[in-house]
């Protein structure tokens, strides 16, 4: 969310990572769910009955094997080989593996581990992670991959300069950081900004090299350089959306600041950025069509991750979701509180002004998204969990309502957390649609996520049945990665159990800020 970040994790320490607990279950030789309807990530409507055939971790065949309301034929479906593994799944829905284009694995300040941050993404159907900049991944990528631990695949995005023996002060010093940053096995780089000399020679040599690129335009190097120029550079992705009002200014070239603003004043930073949309050009305008156009013939892509911002209009909502109590750490309930040290936890004096503000601000940003979706453009799904109340797992299903929100139908919605996330990562061929060839990487819920996509939600939604009985609807079923079948309310255990192992150990309750004994 801004250098601190960049602070945070290169003094975050390497976790010793060994896991315990639910390991899940394959792959086999064969595996048939039977009976799906199928969500594709492609923005087709729903289809099922459906019999998917996966060897290995591959799709060898996605079979339609009847109608609904109809009994199906037995002979028309996939035959079973001998070792082979049936999941029955009839009537439940199936879509792509989720893709999580901003997620950081944790860190030392947030007290919260590898293991603790995977299984609450794997129990939220997130079966690929980008990391932009955090704490070193390229073991845990690894061992990922080769599906030694229960975790997403990761792309590991390393944070400009990180690892330099100085900073970085001239075009030539980060051309070569570049290079050896892609010598060393990294998948791209997380930008928070630089010199303009820098930015444009550090973007030039990595799409020559052809590696991702992210950038986080904090404010201390927007004002020369915003996300025009980035991708007018080469760069691929915007995070959040620093950088882009000021792209869009028409009467101005810098955010209106008091002038007792202060950068390190986390109050004043989130405060102020509160109101930058309303000083950006009127949505529809000519500077504001003229921008939006630009970036679209680009090909570039918007990762807004409005989750992460959410509280700053309703804090005592972040504050109360339902999830804290089981399954927040206590470490990370002490990282969210109001501080003047902890990033994001910038709640110093945040009342109802604030909010108004910041509703505001949702509104304008949704605009332009939404818009820039309508014409072609592509937009991914990122949480940023792990600040400012944002819970990992929980957080990404909170982005998909919020795209919704912000006027995305919902196989719109779909198709940004998987297929979009996909292409942004150049790996389209392998993931993010369910067809034959690709990897096996699904989501299966029993309960229609269109309708209501809170039955994401590994605490699932809450419904009345026919006699009067409250019931808790939904949460994923499985998540399979690499066709390996994963349980999801048993991940979701082992991360109980981390959190009440922390709780006893510590004598630690949930109180709500201010609100001690």
């Amino acid at each position: 969310m801004k250098k601190a970040y960049l602070i945070v994790f290169l003094f975050a320490t390497t976790f010793i990572f060994g896991q315990e607990g639910y390991k899940g279950e394959g792959p086999y030789s064969q595996l048939i769910i039977r009976g799906v309807t199928l969500i594709n990530g492609d923005g087709s409507p729903p289809r099922g009955p459906i019999d998917i055939v996966v060897e290995g971790n591959k799709i060898t065949e996605v079979r339609v094997v009847g109608y609904p309301g109809v009994e199906i034929n037995p002979k028309s479906r996939p035959k079973l080989k001998k070792g082979g593994r049936e999941l029955d799944a009839n009537g439940m829905y199936l879509l792509p593996g989720f893709v999580d284009m901003h997620g950081h694995i944790g860190g030392k300040a947030q007290g919260a581990s590898p293991e603790y941050v995977f299984k609450l993404w794997m129990a939220h159907g997130i079966t690929t992670v980008r990391q932009p900049s955090g704490i070193p991944a390229k073991k845990l990528k690894k061992q990922s991959a080769a599906n030694k631990i229960v975790a997403p695949r990761i792309f590991d995005y390393v944070g400009f300069g990180q690892g330099a023996k100085k900073p970085i002060s001239t075009p030539e010093e980060a051309r070569v950081w570049v290079r050896e940053n892609a010598k060393s096995g990294s998948d791209g780089i997380k930008f928070f900004g630089a010199e303009p000399e820098i930015m444009q020679a550090a973007l030039e040599e990595n799409k020559k090299i052809g590696l991702g690129s992210a950038c986080h335009h904090a404010q201390v190097s927007v004002a020369r350089w915003n996300v025009l120029h980035s991708a007018r550079a080469g760069l691929t992705s915007m995070e959040h959306w620093y950088g882009l009002p000021e792209a869009l200014f028409d009467d101005r070239t810098v955010q209106n600041y008091p002038l007792d603003y202060n950068y390190q004043n986390e109050q004043h930073r989130f405060e102020e950025a509160g109101k930058l949309w309303e000083q950006a050009a009127k949505p529809y305008s000519d500077h504001w069509n003229k921008v939006m156009n630009e970036l679209l013939d680009l090909d570039f892509t918007l990762d807004p991750t409005f989750n992460i911002y959410e509280a700053s209009r309703d804090l005592q909502r972040a504050r109360r979701a339902e999830w804290h109590e089981e399954y927040t750490l206590p470490s990370l309930w002490k990282f969210y509180e109001p501080s003047k040290v902890s990033h994001g936890s910038y709640w110093h004096d945040w009342g109802t002004e604030q909010e108004v503000a910041w509703k505001r601000n949702y509104k304008l940003w949704m605009t332009f998204v939404n818009e820039y979706k309508n014409r072609g453009g592509r937009v991914t799904a990122g949480s940023d969990s792990g600040f400012i109340y944002q819970l990992y797992g929980f957080a990404y299903v909170r982005e998909l309502e919020l795209l919704r929100e912000a006027g995305f139908h919902p196989l719109e919605v779909i198709r940004s957390a998987t297929l979009n996330g996909a292409e942004a990562l150049g790996w389209a061929d392998k993931i993010g649609s369910v067809q034959i060839g690709k990897l096996a990487d699904f989501v299966i819920v029993d309960e229609n996520p269109l309708k209501n996509l809170k039955v994401l939600y590994g605490t699932g939604a809450v419904r009345l049945t026919k006699d009067n009985k409250v019931i808790r609807a939904g949460g994923v079923k499985y998540t399979i990665k690499d066709g390996i079948i994963y349980e999801a309310k048993k991940l979701l255990a082992d991360v109980k159990a981390m959190v009440d192992k922390e709780k006893t150990k510590t004598g630690w309750k949930l109180k709500q800020p201010g609100m001690d004994d």
